[in-house]
Order: C-alpha cells, then structure tokens, then sequence
C-alpha cells in the first residue's frame, strides 16, 4: 500500500518512514502543504497522513482544498495541536481520523488499516473477491480455504488490484504502488511478483490483457 506523509519535523518524519516501510507501505514524504496539495493531485494514494502545523499552507488548507476537489482520499491527521476546537475543525472538513502526538506505531497502521476499510465500505480487514482475498492486518493472501504470508511487495501489489477486483491494472499503475518516491525500480519487478502470485494462486487467478495490462479475475 502507498501513503502520503505530509510531516515537516525531520526526526518524526524519518521515524515514520522507517517503520511504514518494515510495516509493507511504500511512503512518499513531504515537508511543506504546497508540495504535500501537488503529491495529492498527482500521486494514488491508499491514505494520507496529514501534520497541521506545515509550512506554506496549513494542514487544513491542505485539507480544505482536498475535498473541494472532491479528493476521496482517506486522510488521516497526525498533530501535537490538541485543542478540542482544531479537532472539530478538522473532522468536519473531512478528515477520517485523528491521532494526537506522540503515538505508538502499532495504533497508527490499526487507524490506517480502518480509514482503507472505510473507504471500501469493508467493515473487518478482509479485501477481494471470490476466492482470493487480502487480510490488511495479517498481510496473508486467503485463497481456496489457505493462508499465506506476503512480502511487502507482494502485499502491496495485491492490495491495489483487490481494492477493485476485475480492473484493469497498467505496469505504471502497479509500479506506483509498489515503489516510493526515490526507490530505483527494477524493469521486471511487476513481471517478477505477478509470476511469484499466480504460483501462489493459479495462473488464471491473475490475467494479462493484452497491450494494457493486469486485472484479477473477479469471481
């Protein structure tokens, strides 16, 4: 899965990156709201993690602007302001979720997963269709009765195709996913875990459409 982070304090905004990656995210960071409305409109985001205190725009123009756009994005707010008023503020302007500094790691990807779940209108952590199904907060792909464990890529791959099971999924697409910002990507990377999954799943689970790309079959 890809989030945003939208964090302008460098010591918080390393140790966010850190532990979102070895937590299966790719995590693209921005320090200021100019950069952070630009990543919005241009980026595929699963979520957003959104800091108010930003420099150039506030956390709640940011915000503000988001929705204006109609940007369904789930956006999770992340601030040391613990002020009941902001909170408000920022709930009504359609912020998901809130989380007041500091936090534990482990209660941030729980609010994550559920701001995900929301969006798709899942009310437990299982994603997909038919017979092959995502488990966000186990990361295990569920398929014919059977668990088994992703690696973050994988996870991250199968994340984006089960979010709309049936669609038609494009290299750029997946590589988006699968990739943050400054990561070099590897020309076969997609080939590699789309050939690693259907060994997993069966090789009609995943299928190429030619000239266009990937869908999973939607059963």
């Amino acid at each position: 899965m890809r989030t945003l982070l939208v964090e302008d304090d460098e010591m918080i905004g390393k140790s966010l990156v850190r532990g979102l990656e070895r937590s299966g995210w790719a995590v693209d960071w921005v320090r200021d709201g100019l950069l952070a409305q630009s990543a919005m409109a241009d980026g595929d985001y699963s979520c957003v993690l959104l800091d108010l205190g930003l420099p150039k725009a506030d956390g709640l123009e940011v915000l503000r602007r988001a929705r204006s756009l109609k940007d369904d994005t789930p956006i999770l707010i992340l601030t040391a302001r613990d002020g009941l008023g902001q909170r408000v503020e920022g709930l009504d302007l359609g912020a998901d979720d809130y989380l007041l500094k500091p936090f534990e790691l482990p209660e941030l990807l729980a609010r994550m997963r559920a701001v995900v779940r929301r969006r798709h209108g899942a009310s437990n952590s299982i994603i997909g269709s038919g017979n092959v199904q995502l488990d966000l907060t186990t990361r295990e792909i569920l398929h014919n009765g059977t668990r088994e464990v992703l690696t973050a890529r994988e996870f991250a791959l199968m994340h984006a195709m089960l979010e709309r099971p049936g669609a038609i999924f494009s290299r750029e697409q997946l590589e988006s996913r699968i990739y943050g910002w400054g990561e070099e990507v590897m020309s076969n990377a997609v080939d590699v875990i789309i050939h690693n999954m259907r060994r997993k799943l069966g090789a009609d689970t995943i299928r190429n459409v030619r000239g266009l790309g990937w869908r999973v079959v939607d059963s």
